[in-house]
This record gives C-alpha cells, structure tokens and sequence, in this order.
C-alpha cells in the first residue's frame, strides 16, 4: 500500500471511527484529538508494534524480524514462495529464518496470536495516550467513557488499516529508526547514555543514527 492510499484509508474510513466514538462517547467532535490519533496512525501505520527499549537492540531487533516473517506467514497462508518474493529474502532464508526462530506450525497459531496483540495494544496506547493529553479539557465521565472503549475502538479500526507491504530490510530500516528514536527521547538525546541503555558502542549507534537521519544537533 502507498502513503497516498494509506492517507485515503484514514480519511475514508479510520476518521469517520473516530468521530462516531468522540460522538457517541464525549458527546462532541473534536478535531484535534482526531488529527493527532491520525497522525500517529500514519506514522506508524508501517509497524504497528509495541517498541520495548528496555530490551537490547539486537535482541529486539532479532524480535522484530521474528514478528515480521510472522506476520508475512500469516496474510499468506505460510505459502514461502510468497514470503520471500514480498520480503525480499531467497526461498532458503525463509526456510533458516523459519527454523532458526522456531516458528513451527504447533506454535504457529500462538505467534500470530501474539502478533495480533501487539497490533492492538499499540493502536490502543495511540488512542489512549492521545486522550489522555486532553484529559483536562473533557469532562470526566465522558472521559473515562471513552478512554475503556479505546480497545474495542483499536479492534475496528485495525479492521480498516491494511498493512503496508515492505521488504525485510525497508521494515527492519523503519524499526531501527522507531526504536533509536524513542530511546534518545528516553535519555535526553544523550548519544553516549543511550548506547549503553540499548547495549550498542558509542561508534555503532552513532553510526546508525547519521545512516537514519537521526543525527540531533546536541550530541554526547
């Protein structure tokens, strides 16, 4: 999916959620609270997964690849020609990756349960973490109305939010960016602290960052 359709799914069919919710539930369409919900589902509508920087990088960078062969077996019915045409990997690295990460058809089912739960408890946070910014301008029960409706709100609209299709290396470029740009945000854009936290020397991530354009203009 491109960012242009992308974009129309969210007009089309992810806004009009939101406002049936806002009216239903805070009993007025609030603009703002819609745009940033949106935004943020545009932003990471790509990975739709929780980013856990208390885990090394290499370790949730080896999760992540997990999560996206998964994912990929998932919407295509574990068919591996299909697997490595979209990820952009040869039949026999889906096959090692595959067996390497254990995803086995006994434990298939579980993986793909944990995938879906991840998707939606991301979704929910956007919405809930959203609302909760504007927590002092609404009134409390309406509030608090809305803020539990948030899984079920996440439910319908990942009905309506496809996922983009991205080669192995465009996803894992993307998860990198996500997870080094909440880990500076969580120390401060302290380069030197944030390497230690997420297990990488100062030269790797720094490195990393100016591959991503995450190079801030204040670095340790």
């Amino acid at each position: 999916m491109s960012d242009e359709a992308l974009e129309a799914v969210i007009e089309k069919r992810i806004r009009p959620l939101l406002d049936e919710a806002m009216q239903r539930y805070l009993g007025v369409h609030i603009s703002e609270i819609e745009h940033d919900i949106s935004d943020k589902l545009k932003q990471g509508a790509l990975l739709l997964l929780e980013i856990d920087t208390s885990i090394p990088f290499k370790k949730a960078k080896r999760l992540f690849k997990k999560t996206y062969i998964a994912r990929l077996a998932k919407r295509l019915f574990g068919n591996v020609s299909e697997i490595a045409k979209i990820s952009g990997i040869d039949r026999r690295s889906v096959h090692r990756i595959i067996a390497e990460m254990k995803i086995t058809i006994p434990r298939f089912r579980k993986e793909l349960e944990k995938v879906e739960y991840v998707r939606e408890s991301t979704v929910q946070n956007i919405i809930q973490s959203t609302l909760e910014s504007y927590k002092s301008a609404l009134n409390p029960e309406k509030f608090v109305s809305l803020y539990t409706k948030a899984p079920e709100l996440s439910k319908d609209i990942l009905k309506e939010l496809p996922e983009k299709e991205m080669t192995l290396k465009e996803a894992e470029r993307e998860f990198e960016r996500a997870y080094f740009q909440k880990a500076l945000e969580q120390n401060k854009n302290n380069i030197s602290q944030t390497a230690r936290k997420i297990g990488l020397r100062y030269e790797t991530l720094h490195r990393k960052l100016k591959a991503l354009g995450l190079i801030y203009s204040k670095s340790h």
